[in-house]
């Protein structure tokens, strides 16, 4: 017997209203590595963009430092100025680069799916808490993956980084005895090029995590043929329901139809199967159908008919057609004028009344 958290029968694909559901609970399909890429691609942008600028605005607090680092004071009061004044002047630098990097990890996420507040991952759970629900994640297929995708990026990055590093070991030995300004332009220069592949392969990496993970997601929202039926169930309604009101609303319609009936002005008869009920005046320029009915409904029209003394001609061939052609409280068919004319003539001379012609 499967047990509760048992997916085998979990064959169907989610419908468009599990998926919503899920989204507003906040679960959405999210890679990191898409949201990791569009940060380096933000910090790649503010680097190649305002590059020079966070030069200028660190070179005048860096220079000091490094120019009179034989004269700095290391008493507490002092150290603690020259801290205050290096990390102002490093912020004063960074914040414009960090929003913009800030917006990157935004982007990225609606990169993947469109906005979402949902307080539900924060609802305290006792199922958090508790050791064994935690090792069970901590060494969940998923998690073993994620592991995997870690280490993996760890090395096709710490090899990209080593490729463009290593030839340039001597001129990095050689920063150390050159001016500050072009320290950190060769910097800059290093840090493009580092970036330029990170990039490449991040793209790769992101790209292939971004479709694994909708492969997971999907899976994961998976649906038994019993939640379809119940979900269709709530949105559609109970086929039971359905059938039954539409039960209701036929019968309803049967009544109002039959109440039509004593106001006619003739029913036409198979005489048994098919009867279909209609009325004339003087304000119609054709017969209306005002009722008709096969079998037990044609036995119900003929009935009432004969309590209200509405007159009943047999004409099987003309009852069959006009129950085929013509829609409750429509007026006859032009083809069938004639037919009705000799029966409405014949009944409305039985009660001296002025006769409808063609």
């Amino acid at each position: 017997m499967a047990g509760p958290d048992d997916d085998s029968d979990k064959t169907e694909e989610p419908t468009q209203r599990k998926l919503e559901q899920a989204h507003e609970q906040g679960d959405v399909i999210k890679s990191m590595e898409v949201g990791t890429f569009f940060g380096l691609v933000a910090v790649t942008a503010v680097i190649g963009l305002t590059g020079s600028g966070m030069i200028s605005a660190l070179l005048p607090p860096l220079r000091g430092v490094f120019e009179h680092a034989a004269e700095i004071a290391l008493d507490s009061g002092a150290l603690r100025r020259l801290y205050l004044a290096l990390v102002g002047g490093f912020l004063l630098a960074l914040a414009f680069p960090l929003v913009l990097m800030a917006l990157g990890g935004v982007v990225g996420n609606l990169a993947q799916h469109r906005m979402v507040f949902s307080w539900k991952s924060l609802e305290p759970r006792l199922d958090k808490l508790s050791p064994l629900a935690g090792l069970k994640r901590m060494f969940s297929p998923e998690s073993l993956a994620n592991f995997v995708k870690g280490l993996l990026k760890v090395a096709v990055l710490g090899t990209v980084m080593t490729m463009v590093l290593w030839p340039e070991r001597d001129r990095l030995d050689a920063l150390v005895t050159i001016d500050i300004a072009r320290t950190l332009s060769v910097a800059k220069s290093l840090a493009l090029r580092m970036l330029g592949f990170m990039l490449a392969l991040m793209f790769l990496i992101a790209a292939a995590d971004y479709f694994w993970s909708r492969y997971r997601y999907m899976h994961r929202q998976r649906m038994s043929l019993q939640e379809v039926k119940d979900e269709h169930k709530q949105t559609e309604g109970d086929p039971h329901v359905k059938g039954r009101i539409r039960s209701l609303r036929m019968q309803r319609a049967r009544q109002r139809m039959m109440q039509k009936v004593p106001d006619a002005t003739v029913v036409v008869t198979n005489p048994t199967h098919y009867a279909v009920a209609l009325k004339y005046d003087e304000t119609t320029p054709a017969p209306i159908c005002v009722a008709k009915g096969v079998d037990e409904v044609a036995l119900r029209i003929r009935e009432m008919a004969k309590t209200a003394d509405v007159p009943i001609v047999e004409n099987p061939p003309l009852a069959r057609a006009l129950y085929a052609s013509v829609d409750l409280d429509d007026a006859i068919p032009e083809q069938h004028y004639k037919a009705v004319a000799q029966v409405v003539g014949y009944v409305l001379n039985l009660k001296k009344k002025p006769s409808w012609r063609s």
